[in-house]
C-alpha cells in the first residue's frame, strides 16, 4: 500500500451506491396480462376472414405478433401457447371454430407450431430496444415483427403446407408468398398499436437486468486505490 493510499480515511460502505435494481412485477398480473392476450389471439382467430387454399387469412397474426411486441419474449410466448392449449383441449378458438388435436394433423400445422416462436422472437427483439424507442419507433418495431415473421411463420408455415397438404417444398413457398401484403400490413399495424401501449404504459415490459459490472460506486473525494 502507497503512503498516499494509507493517508486516505477508508472507504465508507454508505457511499457504495449500487444500480438500480429491476422493478419486481406481481405475478398476478403478468398471469392476467396472458390469459388476456391468449383471449384476444382466440378472438381474432375466429372474426371471419376469408380462405386461400389451404391456409385461410384471418387476423392470428396480428394477434400473436402484437403478444410479443406489447408483452415481451416469454409472457408474449406463454400467451401463444395458452390459446394453442385451450384450442387443444376442445375450447373452438381456432379459425372457423375448430378445436381439438385436428388442426395440429392438418395443413396449417406449421403456422400454428410457428406461432409461438413469433411471439417470442418479436419480444426478445422489441425488449433490447431502448424504452423510449420501443415507445416512439413505429418502424424499430415493425422491423422486429417483419424478421420473426420469416423466421417462424414463413418457414415453418410452407414446411407444414409441404408435408400435410401434399405440395411440393418449392410450390409450398411459392403459395406461402400470397401472405406476404397482408402480413406486412398487419405487422405494421402491430408496430403502430404497441408503441401507443408502450407510450401509455412504459413500465410494461419486463426491465432487463443491469450486470454487476455496470453498476457505479461512489468513493468520498480525494480516496485513492490501493494496490
Amino acid at each position: 500500500m502507497t503512503a498516499n493510499a494509507a493517508s486516505q480515511p477508508p472507504i465508507d460502505a454508505a457511499t457504495v451506491r449500487p444500480g438500480p435494481r429491476p422493478r419486481r412485477r406481481s405475478t398476478a398480473t403478468d398471469l392476467a396480462l396472458i390469459a388476456t392476450f391468449a383471449a384476444l389471439i382466440a378472438v381474432c382467430s375466429i372474426v371471419p376472414g376469408f380462405s386461400l387454399g389451404p391456409a385461410p387469412i384471418t387476423l392470428q397474426t396480428f394477434a400473436v405478433i402484437l403478444c410479443g411486441a406489447v408483452l415481451g419474449a416469454s409472457r408474449g410466448f406463454l400467451a401463444v401457447l395458452l390459446y394453442l392449449a385451450v384450442g387443444a383441449i376442445g375450447l373452438p378458438v381456432f379459425t372457423g371454430g375448430a378445436a381439438g388435436l385436428a388442426p395440429f394433423a392438418g395443413p396449417t400445422v406449421g403456422y400454428l407450431v410457428a406461432f409461438p416462436l413469433v411471439a417470442w422472437i418479436t419480444g426478445f427483439l422489441v425488449e433490447r430496444l431502448p424504452r423510449g424507442k420501443a415507445a416512439s419507433s413505429v418502424p424499430l418495431i415493425f422491423l422486429a415483427g417483419v424478421i420473426a415473421n420469416v423466421l417462424s411463420i414463413h418457414l415453418l408455415g410452407p414446411l407444414g403446407l409441404a408435408w400435410r397438404a401434399d405440395m411440393p417444398v418449392g410450390a409450398a413457398f411459392i403459395f406461402d408468398l400470397a401472405f406476404w401484403p397482408g402480413d406486412l400490413l398487419k405487422t405494421l399495424l402491430v408496430a403502430v398499436v404497441a408503441t401507443a401501449v408502450h407510450r401509455a404504459f412504459p413500465a410494461l415490459l419486463p426491465s432487463r437486468r443491469r450486470p454487476a459490472a455496470s453498476r457505479t460506486t461512489t468513493a468520498r473525494p480525494g480516496a485513492a486505490p490501493t494496490e
